[in-house]
């Protein structure tokens, strides 16, 4: 019986022709350990700066680690499409008795022709770097995001002061407006609007203090931290981004994160359509073994070949649809491009335009305001103004300190929003083998 099973030692040879007819599965690239598997920062402590923000919503974003997990599921299919065919082991009985009977033992390997096997890994590798790329587009939506919540609740932050503030004066008045009522100088009407404003300027104060807790809310979902973990934000509100310039936008529209996607969605179409290609040549399916005849009394080794004509099917409709996949991906490419640079260049004026709404106000209005806020107030103290003078000059003042930092949220929304289209070389991942 050990001769029967002689001629299966050479099956071991068919692994290796197996290898030696496909090309060795190019390596994935190896992805990041830091973005793979990211280190728990510390919760920040204190005041919380800008680049803390962005650093902790980067590090713990919920989304940010379902991409990152994502690119690493990616790197199986990579594996798993270089995998060889499974040999098979079969057993074939002709007749029951035992005396006539005839055992074949048998083991085939097929050979998978036309560059099937690279082809398989082509197409697996350019859905990992897909994947990559949508890390980094996701990277620069959490960055933005990150910015504007942060300078959200700086603005807010600042809105609340200046509400404090407000009901300061309003308190002050109230208490001036008093005075003179007793002094006999002015009409209790002048009071009674004075404790208005103050009761007004109570008002404008929690409001302030709830937009100020919903921001806070807002910047500390996107940091991925627990509510009430930030209760003071430190930064320089007024220092304005740069705005882009049309040269500059252009030139850094080719590594936009949803343009370079684009891109790698024709190559991943290019290469379904090789593995389509390769799909239509047929197989080489080869086996050798051992058939004992027992009415015989000797054992034949078996070698067989086989392999499917192509008469029919060559695979021929999958090539066309794969053509036509990839037509349609170069058109969206082509979209993409058009649909980033005209939004870009649309933020980039209303960013320019908000700049300069920023300087005109920090230059002339509100120095202005506050000048006939300053008067108006002294004039009224020394009763040569109106109450009525002082409250309108006051309100004056304070609208234009909120529209000031409403500009500058602006300012700096826009700002994140054109990185958030463009990204930054950070957020550019390393791409595997190009085709």
């Amino acid at each position: 019986m050990r001769r029967t099973f002689v001629p299966l030692a050479c099956a071991a040879l068919i692994t290796s022709v197996a290898q030696a007819q496909t090309p060795a599965s190019p390596q994935a690239p190896a992805v990041d350990a830091r973005v793979a598997s990211p280190a728990t920062p510390a919760p920040p402590t204190g005041s919380v700066t800008l680049e803390a923000a962005v650093q902790t919503a980067l590090q713990l974003n919920p989304q940010l680690r379902a991409a990152t997990a994502d690119l690493a599921a990616s790197d199986g299919s990579v594996r798993q499409a270089g995998l060889l065919p499974n040999p098979v082991l079969g057993v074939e009985q002709e007749d029951t008795r035992s005396a006539t009977r005839t055992t074949t033992v048998q083991l085939s390997q097929t050979l998978e022709l036309g560059g099937k096997r690279a082809a398989r890994v082509e197409l697996a590798q350019r859905g990992q770097d897909i994947a990559a790329l949508d890390l980094a587009a996701r990277r620069a939506d959490v960055r933005a995001d990150a910015i504007q919540a942060f300078f959200n609740a700086l603005t807010a932050q600042e809105r609340v002061k200046v509400a404090e503030e407000s009901l300061r004066i309003a308190a002050s008045g109230a208490d001036a407006a008093a005075r003179r009522v007793t002094a006999g100088k002015v009409s209790p009407t002048e009071e009674t609007r004075a404790r208005v404003a103050a009761a007004s300027a109570r008002i404008e104060l929690r409001q302030a203090q709830a937009e100020r807790s919903a921001a806070l809310h807002g910047l500390t979902a996107v940091m991925g931290l627990q509510e009430g973990a930030i209760q003071q934000l430190d930064g320089p509100v007024d220092v304005l981004p740069p705005a882009p310039s049309a040269v500059d936008i252009v030139a850094r529209l080719a590594d936009a994160p949803s343009v370079r996607r684009a891109q790698m969605e024709i190559q991943r179409a290019d290469a379904g359509y090789t593995l389509a290609r390769a799909q239509g040549v047929p197989d080489l399916t080869v086996g050798v073994g051992a058939k004992r005849a027992q009415e015989l009394g000797r054992t034949q080794a078996v070698i067989s070949v086989s392999v499917p004509l192509p008469f029919f099917d060559r695979n021929q409709g999958a090539q066309l649809e794969a053509l036509r996949r990839k037509d349609a991906a170069q058109a969206r490419a082509q979209a993409e491009a058009l649909r980033v640079r005209s939004e870009v260049l649309q933020l980039a004026d209303l960013l320019q335009a908000r700049r300069d709404e920023v300087d005109a106000l920090r230059r002339e209005v509100l120095p202005g305001a506050q000048s006939a806020y300053e008067a108006a107030r002294t004039g009224f103290e020394l009763g040569k103004f109106s109450f009525l003078d002082a409250l309108d000059a006051q309100r004056t003042w304070l609208q234009v300190r909120c529209q000031y930092y409403a500009a500058l949220a602006q300012v700096h929304r826009h700002a994140a929003e054109i990185d958030r289209q463009l990204g930054t070389p950070n957020d550019r991942p390393a791409m595997g083998t190009q085709p």
